[in-house]
């Protein structure tokens, strides 16, 4: 599940970056209009779901395995990034949905006016893509509560 919602969090922000570049380059109202409006749909409807749900499904993935929540720097550092990222991605999407609304409203030089979002989609590609390579690496290196706990009588 965690590795599903993950991957679909990465294809939906392309997506979304994909709209921001059509957003950015074309000249048609339409096409400026409809690629903001799509991309507040993919905001709230796709993207924010994946991503607390990839937090959710991270936390009880890395509670539930022997790899913890904070035991490897990797885990710890996938679960900070994620973090940051979902928090982000909350803070934003209200500007998503104003700029959203202009573009409803806007007519002709108006709507040339309003970019695209390349930026935060563009870092938050790089995050995830980041946080997915991490991940699939699994470099070594405990943390000290890592090593404490390794080297408790009980073990893991």
């Amino acid at each position: 599940m965690h590795l599903t919602v993950s991957i679909g969090w990465v294809g939906a922000v392309l997506a979304y970056l994909g709209l921001g570049v059509a957003a950015v380059t074309s000249e048609r109202e339409s096409t400026i209009r409809g690629a903001w409006i799509a991309m507040e749909l993919i905001g709230w409807w796709v993207i924010v779901p994946l991503a607390l749900a990839s937090l959710l499904t991270g936390v009880v993935m890395a509670l539930g395995t022997k790899w913890g929540l904070i035991r490897y720097y990797w885990v710890l550092i996938s679960f900070v990034l994620t973090t940051f990222a979902t928090s982000i991605l909350l803070l934003h999407m209200p500007d998503v949905s104003t700029v959203a609304d202009r573009a409803r409203a806007a007519r002709g030089s108006q709507l040339e006016g309003l970019g695209g979002d390349l930026f935060h989609a563009g870092v938050g590609l790089a995050v995830l893509l980041f946080v997915l390579s991490l991940n699939i690496a699994k470099p070594p290196g405990l943390t000290r509560y890592g090593w404490r706990r390794q080297a408790s009588p009980r073990g893991s």
